[in-house]
């Protein structure tokens, strides 16, 4: 029964740390859209893109305009992907809409005015980020990522292609309402930044490595690494080849954001303890990330 409870602890505070993460990336991706990118004439990818180009032209507010295309889009991605797909995004929209409205009223209306160049940069790092931070909570800012993954289910197309075509499209349409290449150039210098930014801050919290422990106390060192650390670990026999004595090696894998916390583990048991810590390409399974692999036509 405890160990119950502890599990339904443990997703609980996933859940919420989730939801704070994409609360957090959703405030990131509104301060480089509406401070950096929006005032300056810079378009970006997605429903955002699409917004930007409605502002300019139309005169709509981004924050109406993006909040009512994701609902379409969104009212669609219920009845084909399911409530569990759409949960996250319709919060991080939600979240993206309020912190539109709110920076457009209090914030600075432009910055970098006579920089163009280093505010596409900056505002590409703010949104990038954001994504990132959105992606590995298990979210999205949804507009494209619905459409990609809609077609993705029907046909063999990477999700990855269909964005960055809507992306490219969305970029270059961007002359026909401002009538500067130079303005194009940068939304795709924002693209290339962005995208940048986005695998390093998903593969930044994905990233794991692994430790080979030899010890004596390995018993004790498991316990707690599987206790406190919530971590598995794996007993393999060992024997050293110059002593020629037995002993029990144990392999543990965790996320590379829980490294210190392993090695804190280690030395309050054996700080004479022999480590290996290497970093992995991947780890698939319980804990970890899926495996992507495309199924048998």
């Amino acid at each position: 029964m405890m160990k119950t409870e502890k599990i339904a602890s443990k997703s609980y505070y996933h859940e919420l740390t989730d939801y704070l993460l994409l609360m957090v990336g959703m405030l990131s991706y509104c301060i480089g859209w509406s401070i950096f990118l929006l005032p300056n004439n810079i378009t970006t990818g997605g429903v955002a893109g699409v917004s930007s180009l409605l502002f300019w032209g139309m005169g709509i507010p981004v924050q109406v305009s993006y909040f009512v295309i994701n609902a379409a889009l969104l009212i669609v991605a219920l009845r084909i992907l399911g409530l569990k797909f759409c949960l996250k995004t319709i919060y991080a929209v939600s979240v993206l809409t309020v912190g539109l409205s709110l920076i457009s009223a209090y914030a600075p209306r432009q910055m970098l005015a006579d920089q163009p160049f280093m505010a596409a940069i900056i505002g590409a790092v703010f949104c990038g980020c954001g994504v990132g931070l959105g992606l590995a909570a298990n979210g999205s800012t949804g507009g494209t990522d619905i459409i990609a993954a809609i077609i993705n289910k029907y046909r063999d197309i990477s999700l990855g292609r269909v964005i960055m075509l809507c992306d490219v499209i969305i970029i270059s349409s961007s002359y026909f309402v401002l009538n500067d290449f130079e303005r194009v150039l940068y939304g795709y210098v924002v693209l290339y930044v962005t995208a940048f930014c986005i695998d390093q801050v998903v593969n930044s919290r994905r990233s794991s490595v692994q430790f080979f422990i030899i010890s004596t106390k390995w018993m004790e060192i498991a316990y707690k690494v599987n206790e406190e650390g919530h971590r598995g670990c794996t007993v393999i026999d060992a024997t050293g080849f110059y002593s020629g004595r037995e002993t029990k090696m144990l392999f543990v894998l965790c996320k590379r954001r829980q490294s210190s916390q392993i090695f804190r583990l280690i030395n309050e048991v054996d700080p004479h303890a022999f480590v290996s810590q290497s970093a992995v390409i991947g780890v698939y399974g319980e804990g970890f990330d899926h495996f992507k692999v495309k199924g048998k036509k």
